[in-house]
């Protein structure tokens, strides 16, 4: 789900160039993306930092340099501060993780994921799920199906949820 936030000076002449963007999770409710957080939090992107907001689709498989991870108002947060030139290898990735890819997780349980995957934010209702979270790579998340593994692929700035074993959930 996108939000977006422009400046409230109307005489700022690039008030919409300059504008946030927050991502967060949603799930499908009667037809429509519906914000149902258990786990509350946010990606926010800035116009001056290189995200396009009329191309979204375009920072993924890109790198950006990002402040820390934080909690303020008791809320998640990164702020992903600028667009990297192409070529950069990340120390973390982005990942969203959905029933229909990963099953449901295992969330809440103990070993759920690795220690060092951060949840960004986590939406439910019913059985479905969305949640964003900032792994580095061969970091794991367990569902119902199993533990993925995040994999690198040949260029360091792509990697994938791959299903490296079925058994550790049937336990």
């Amino acid at each position: 789900m996108w939000r977006k936030r422009f400046s409230k000076n109307e005489h700022d002449l690039n008030r919409f160039a300059h504008g946030a963007y927050f991502n967060t999770t949603g799930v499908m409710v009667n037809g429509h993306v519906r914000q149902r957080p258990l786990i509350h939090g946010y990606a926010k992107f800035n116009g001056v930092g290189g995200f396009d907001p009329n191309f979204p689709s375009r920072m993924i498989n890109r790198v950006f340099e990002c402040a820390d991870m934080c909690v303020w108002n008791g809320e998640n947060k990164v702020l992903f501060r600028r667009l990297l030139p192409h070529g950069e290898a990340p120390d973390l990735f982005l990942v969203v993780a959905r029933p229909d890819v990963t099953g449901k997780l295992l969330m809440g349980s103990e070993g759920w994921r690795s220690d060092d995957t951060w949840l960004l934010a986590f939406s439910e209702d019913g059985q479905r799920q969305e949640a964003m979270l900032l792994m580095p790579a061969h970091a794991w998340i367990r569902s119902v199906l199993g533990t993925f593994v995040l994999e690198p692929r040949s260029t360091p700035w792509i990697a994938t949820l791959r299903l490296q074993d079925c058994a550790k959930a049937a336990r």
